[in-house]
């Protein structure tokens, strides 16, 4: 994200600007109107009496709504101008802009006003790889309006911009307008796209991708009280963002997922979807209901190379655009992830812990089921008992199948490449916990004991053989991996920090992993770094391997509170949290993995998304682990343990088994322990 980027999104739609609203064109730069994961608007330059114009200011009203206050710049600064402009601009299914020229002289004035467009319908593929298209190119202009369109074979976009009272060229619409002094004059652009292989997705433009406006659904949200007023911020954004970043990936589907992330990410992602489930239950349980219930009606059913799909495995990733379309990219959809399966059971569980839908288990019991046999078939490759991961598409499918999925994220401590196929630390973690919680399902809801019994029997072994063939005696913490021959990668990396949430790791080993994680080679005083530093592979620029990630660390935080190190926990939050004071309260994808004695504010990772869905959601996974509330067979337990610098806590309304209760701690609290609903709270169908 650019320091001089304005974006608004909702759902599958979103714009990228400069801070005077012009998108203009440049290589490898994801500046456009996009939807569907196609780039409709790639030029919208706006120019007054031939001029660029000059940004007084530019912020967003709401998620999807920007306004940009702009002058005609005088050549000096001993001359103000006359004229000024304002543009508003909101974002849906296409793009509605506002432009308003005001004259604020005492004489009549003459202008012109020009806005320059084009359209290149480059894939986000194309975008990021600068790949060129093989398609046709058209435009038809019309009285007031053009239309822009691409066509390849059965695959066909459209941009139908009307401009009325405009001259229009296949490439400029003008204006012309002689204004009187203190008067204004203003037009109505429109932007419409056309999506002929997805024309049942054409809906009402005014907030088509929500189930519930943005008023309901912050109204529907826990209300959070604190003494700390940056926390409330940060709390708000968060809300905010993942608001904006849901929207329905599937035709004919009532199923609102979240997205993985502004610009590249505008897609469902099974892991991402997953986990800011997970975050979400006490807050919207609702994105983990349509969530599991979607990426179960898309769970693959045979094997396909191209996709690295297998029976049972959980989608990746799902794009809409041309290079899935014609299976030159496999995200059609495309299932190269060894996490997500388990991390499905996980979420399974936690949201009938939350919610008491059992209806929603048992409905999900088939998919459940054909994950298991995934974990202990196709999971384990070599039927040593371990996930590994080695892709089925050697052409374009992922080397990495882990969260840490670029292409060098698996590496010894001297940057070297670990061998293929890999089975790293994090995933066994998960499927060791997905065992355990699918047990629990099997016995409570499914009434199979047997199975119950024997998940069990596996999830010990597996404990077992896991803390024999990862642990580094030597070093005192986990192997990242084991590589192809079954040798230990020994990088220090954050994937303890999952290890920790799984619940995979003995207590009389967590004192040396806390001392690791809060400690100065990984903790930076923000967060926890992907790699740790004094490795040679440590760069806090890289990805993967030296970066911070607030839901990474997050997770480590949730997972030093599962053994009782709360204070340790409590420091990972607060230096996440107070990163957020520096950053308009929106915590990004990364931050680079400088220490915040060197920096004193934390550092943007450069290419990093924002907003980003699991990073809005870390705040979230803090608040429920300073809080203590976790879910219990007929309450919900309040256990807090708030850091110092905290003094008052409280959540109003946490959504558990369809009523609203308070979470209180500190000054906000007289018992700390209290469970109290509150009265005539609605709960959302």
């Amino acid at each position: 994200m650019r320091l001089d980027q304005i974006n608004i999104l909702q759902g599958d739609a979103f714009v990228v600007s400069d801070r005077q609203g012009d998108i203009n064109p440049a290589a490898n730069v994801p500046d456009g109107l996009f939807y569907r994961d196609m780039r409709h608007l790639s030029r919208w330059q706006l120019r007054l009496n031939g001029h660029q114009l000059e940004a007084l200011s530019a912020d967003n009203l709401e998620y999807d709504e920007v306004v940009f206050f702009l002058i005609e710049p005088t050549g000096t600064i001993y001359r103000n101008p006359s004229l000024s402009v304002t543009r508003r601009r909101e974002v849906a299914t296409g793009m509605q802009e506002r432009i308003t020229v005001h004259n604020f002289g005492n004489t009549p004035v003459a202008f012109e006003l020009t806005m320059i467009f084009d359209a290149d319908f480059a894939d986000i593929f194309d975008v990021k790889d600068q790949m060129s298209k093989t398609g046709h190119l058209y435009r038809h202009r019309r009285d007031g309006g053009i239309s822009l369109g691409y066509s390849r074979a059965d695959f066909c976009r459209e941009t139908h911009i009307d401009a009325p009272g405009a001259f229009v060229t296949e490439e400029s619409l003008t204006f012309r307008h002689e204004l009187p002094p203190g008067q204004e004059w203003g037009i109505d652009i429109q932007i419409r796209v056309g999506v002929e292989v997805d024309a049942a997705l054409q809906r009402r433009h005014h907030h088509p991708d929500m189930p519930y406006s943005i008023r309901e659904w912050l109204d529907a949200s826990p209300i959070l009280d604190t003494d700390w007023d940056d926390l409330l911020h940060i709390y708000h954004r968060s809300l905010l963002d993942l608001a904006a970043l849901r929207f329905y990936p599937f035709v004919g589907d009532r199923a609102s997922l979240p997205a993985a992330g502004l610009p590249w990410f505008m897609a469902v992602f099974g892991r991402d979807s997953l986990l800011v489930s997970y975050q979400m239950l006490p807050f919207h349980p609702e994105l983990a209901y349509t969530t599991l219930r979607a990426l179960a009606e898309r769970q693959a059913i045979h094997e396909d190379d191209h996709r690295d799909a297998e029976p049972g495995k959980i989608l990746h990733e799902l794009r809409n655009g041309e290079r899935a379309h014609f299976g030159e990219r496999p995200q059609s959809p495309y299932f190269g992830a060894a996490d997500t399966t388990p991390l499905f059971l996980i979420v399974l569980d936690e949201y009938e812990r939350w919610t008491g839908d059992t209806q929603t288990v048992q409905d999900l019991q088939p998919a459940a089921r054909a994950a298991l046999r995934w974990l202990e078939t196709y999971g384990d490759l070599d039927h040593d008992g371990y996930i590994e991961y080695q892709t089925r598409n050697p052409r374009s499918g992922l080397v990495n199948q882990c969260w840490k999925d670029s292409w060098n994220s698996v590496v010894h401590p001297d940057g070297s490449l670990a061998k293929l196929p890999r089975a790293t630390c994090e995933i066994q973690g998960y499927a060791y916990d997905a065992r355990r919680r699918t047990a629990r399902l099997a016995r409570e809801i499914w009434n199979d004991p047997g199975l119950a019994e024997r998940l069990e029997r596996d999830a010990e072994e597996l404990y077992r053989r896991f803390n024999t063939d990862f642990w580094l005696p030597d070093l005192g913490y986990y192997a990242l991996a084991l590589d192809g021959d079954k040798k230990p990668v020994t990088t220090l990396t954050s994937n303890i920090g999952h290890l920790l949430w799984s619940g995979i790791v003995p207590p009389e080993r967590v004192d040396a992993l806390a001392a690791l994680l809060c400690g100065p080679r990984m903790f930076t005083g923000w967060g926890v770094r992907t790699l740790a530093d004094e490795q040679p592979a440590y760069n806090p620029l890289e990805y993967h391997n030296g970066t911070v990630w607030p839901h990474d660390t997050a997770i480590a935080a949730a997972g030093l509170a599962r053994y009782g190190h709360r204070d340790e926990a409590n420091q990972l939050a607060m230096g996440l949290l107070q990163a957020g004071h520096h950053l308009r309260h929106r915590l990004p994808e990364a931050l680079a993995g400088y220490p915040r004695e060197s920096t004193l504010v934390p550092v943007l990772y450069p290419t990093a998304c924002s907003p980003q869905a699991w990073a809005a959601g870390a705040p979230m996974m803090l608040l429920r682990m300073m809080l203590g509330i976790d879910p219990e067979p007929d309450t919900m337990a309040v256990r807090p343990h708030l850091p110092e610098d905290l003094r008052r806590l409280a959540l109003h309304g946490v959504r558990f088994r369809g009523a609203r209760v308070e979470a209180l701690a500190g000054t906000a609290a007289h018992d700390l322990d209290r469970l109290r609903p509150i009265p005539g709270a609605r709960e959302l169908q």
